[in-house]
């Protein structure tokens, strides 16, 4: 069986160094970089509320994470010399809790982004408690903020 994410899609907020994502465990952060970047251009700071990411000398990314990570557990890539992978694992705590924005103030999801990642994250943990279902083509209707989800399979 494919993993949920590459079945149903990403929910993805765009910003201007690229995009950033989450499921219901983990948040990931797409840079697009200068083509023929290096891993030694690369210098990233990840901790449990703070994230810093400069490239080549420049920061692009630095602020007080919009909730806790488990800093040891999380990493990054450069893939193809020209995008930096993160990937923050959100602390047990928060890992149920739908991210409105990356950064505190910074990257926040519009409304309707924010609704569609709330839907997304909810299949996600429908999915995670019913294994032998598959929720990727489900989708949920109604008012999802008050009542609670009504699916359409």
């Amino acid at each position: 069986m494919a993993h949920f994410e590459e079945k149903s899609g990403i929910v993805p907020v765009k910003t201007p160094w690229g995009a950033w994502w989450q499921t219901v465990d983990e948040v990931f952060v797409l840079v697009n970089v200068q083509p023929g970047t290096s891993g030694r251009d690369i210098k990233c700071t990840i901790q449990p509320r703070h994230l810093k990411l400069v490239v080549k000398g420049e920061t692009v990314i630095d602020g007080q994470l919009a909730d806790v990570v488990r800093a040891d557990d999380c990493l990054w890539t450069l893939e193809d010399k020209c995008k930096v992978d993160l990937c923050l694992l959100k602390s047990f705590c928060g890992a149920e809790k739908c991210w409105k924005s990356l950064l505190d103030g910074q990257y926040q999801a519009d409304p309707y982004t924010f609704d569609q990642m709330e839907k997304k994250l909810t299949l996600q943990r429908f999915q995670y408690e019913n294994p032998g279902f598959d929720f990727s083509g489900a989708a949920m209707t109604g008012n999802y903020q008050g009542g609670g989800p009504k699916f359409n399979t």
